[in-house]
């Protein structure tokens, strides 16, 4: 049968108890996402070491899923009266047909090549070429795919500059992803880092599926030593807080690879990160920027 969606646009102050009340007037599930993704005002929710850690994004866009007969207007109104409103916030609806949702998810997630030597292939499909590196990995809860411009930009650069022997660091692992890539394609060492629980255990996974030895941490438990190769593809704005950090951490004559920064972004990122490295004019796909560069 189908199904109804409701989006709605809530402050920070306003989110969590709107997805606490939507439940209760009858939502059959509730998410809450930052209304700025993919803008300049993008920011990541979980606390770099060092920074606070803020519940929220400043603006948000809650969105519920409903029984087709569900009196959204109605429901509306209870809800903004549980938020202190006199009118309800803006929303809109639209109608969602009842799937095959697994087959139908399946069906968005073909191999995908990132060189003529390296794809990423989700576990029900067989290797296109089974000759190259295949990089065994199923969307999840971590972020890292290989479908999105900042995963594949990273994985191009280490397909490109991994000759053999490096240690790495993946800083921001999600899905785990660039440490066990660069483990396949000759890396002798990888470690990744990401304060999420859930990315660290999922890379923890992956790992074992692609039978390499990468190991992830949360960022208190990770060895403290310098690494030939540093990546980090998280946010802008992480990335300038955490520039001290991933400068210390890459030895002398190393190299670094930056990315999730928007195009209009990357020279106030290569700004930072110059008092430290030499820096390459960065690579640009589908209004995404990988900056990387060698460390004086």
């Amino acid at each position: 049968m189908p199904w109804l969606t409701l989006t709605v646009t809530a402050s920070e102050q306003q989110a969590e108890v709107l997805s606490d009340v939507l439940m209760e007037l009858g939502a059959l599930s509730v998410d809450v996402h930052d209304a700025d993704a993919d803008t300049p005002e993008e920011n990541a929710i979980f606390g770099e070491p060092g920074e606070p850690a803020p519940h929220l994004w400043s603006h948000n866009c809650v969105t519920a899923l409903f029984p087709e007969n569900a009196q959204i207007d109605s429901i509306m109104q209870q809800a903004a009266r549980a938020i202190g409103m006199a009118q309800p916030p803006a929303y809109h609806t639209k109608t969602l047909e009842d799937n095959d949702w697994v087959r139908l998810t399946q069906a968005q997630f073909n191999p995908i090549p990132i060189s003529p030597r390296l794809w990423i292939v989700p576990t029900w499909h067989t290797p296109s070429d089974p000759a190259a590196i295949n990089i065994v990995l199923d969307p999840g809860l971590a972020f890292g795919t290989g479908s999105h411009p900042t995963t594949r930009l990273c994985l191009r650069w280490l397909d490109t500059n991994i000759k053999g022997g490096e240690s790495v660091l993946d800083y921001g692992c999600g899905s785990g992803i660039l440490a066990i890539a660069a483990l396949k394609l000759g890396a002798s060492s990888a470690v990744g880092v990401d304060v999420d629980t859930q990315a660290v255990q999922a890379s923890r996974d992956n790992a074992i599926t692609n039978r390499v030895a990468a190991q992830f941490y949360l960022p208190d438990g990770a060895p403290k030593q310098q690494t030939d190769i540093v990546v980090a593809n998280i946010l802008t704005n992480p990335l300038k807080v955490l520039a001290p950090l991933l400068a210390g951490v890459t030895r002398q004559s190393g190299r670094i690879v930056l990315s999730g920064i928007l195009s209009e972004q990357a020279e106030d990122v290569m700004k930072i990160y110059s008092q430290w490295f030499n820096l390459e004019s960065p690579i640009m796909d589908e209004g995404w920027a990988c900056v990387s560069g060698v460390k004086r």
